[in-house]
């Protein structure tokens, strides 16, 4: 059957969260969350198959993005807050634990959760992006990897990203999109739904408070004991494959999987491999 995609606004660690959410109401409720710069469309290939699935899939607009409540201070964004975000969405749904998925920024708040919060966590799928903890330790394994995220140091300037994105009906947020994905990974349809959740007031400088707030981040390199699967798509401008394989060292019970022909935006590059790596590894024992 199709599901029929409802939304929703849900109050979690003192704001509200918009969430999309799809499948049985009794289904095993599945997060998905998202990274910069998208919203919880960027799982649009996603929602329907797990919802198929016979999953719950509760997809929200994380903190400072779209139709999400925007705190303002940098502060605000520090990693163990957006993971109390999370766990306390699972409790506003009458949850006590749930399979999470995550991508980029929503993948390093799904690891965090993992970590610190291993009670609320089913399994982790992470998908191009590397447990925090084993960022540091990479980049001092691999020189490489600082020069593929020199973008974050311009992302923590006041101001300055917020003025360039903005400029041009938001083109440079749409072109570094399109650039960093293969090519038609992005319709020109969705990178219209893109536009309009940069357009929301507050919304540019909510979502760079997420790299501003990296100077509160206290990473605990803890093991991640519930079970991982790290989907990754081989052409990441971003991240090194060698960060993936860095985090395996830091999981009890973990996996790695390469996804070729995809860069970063693999779940929109590969969904029908994604989806069911995704829906595999949910059912595996």
């Amino acid at each position: 059957m199709t599901w029929k995609v409802e939304f929703d606004y849900i109050n979690t660690n003192g704001i509200t969260l918009h969430t999309a959410s799809a499948g049985p109401e009794d289904g095993p409720l599945v997060l998905l969350l998202h990274g910069f710069p998208e919203f919880w469309y960027g799982w649009h290939k996603q929602i329907q198959p797990l919802a198929d699935a016979g999953y719950r899939v509760v997809v929200p607009d994380q903190r400072g993005y779209n139709l999400s409540e925007k705190p303002e201070g940098a502060e605000n964004y520090a990693i163990d807050i957006l993971r109390d975000d999370i766990t306390g969405l699972i409790d506003a749904l009458g949850r006590k634990t749930a399979y999470l998925v995550g991508h980029d920024w929503g993948g390093a708040v799904a690891w965090h959760t993992a970590a610190t919060r291993p009670e609320y966590v089913e399994k982790l799928i992470a998908v191009n992006i590397p447990y925090p903890g084993a960022m540091r330790k990479a980049m001092m394994r691999y020189p490489q990897q600082w020069l593929k995220s020199s973008y974050m140091l311009f992302f923590q300037i006041p101001e300055a990203p917020e003025k360039m994105f903005q400029s041009e009906e938001y083109e440079p947020m749409k072109q570094g999109l399109a650039a960093t994905a293969r090519p038609g990974a992005f319709s020109e349809g969705d990178l219209e739904q893109y536009k309009k959740a940069w357009s929301k007031k507050g919304a540019l400088t909510g979502m760079l408070n997420w790299y501003r707030a990296l100077k509160y981040a206290r990473i605990q390199e803890v093991n991640v004991t519930v079970p991982v699967r790290i989907i990754w798509g081989l052409g990441d401008q971003f991240l090194s494959p060698k960060t993936a394989e860095t985090s395996l060292e830091f999981c009890d019970n973990a996996e790695l999987i390469y996804v070729g022909e995809a860069t970063h935006w693999v779940a929109h590059e590969q969904p029908d491999i994604v989806n069911r790596l995704i829906k595999e590894f949910l059912v595996k024992d």
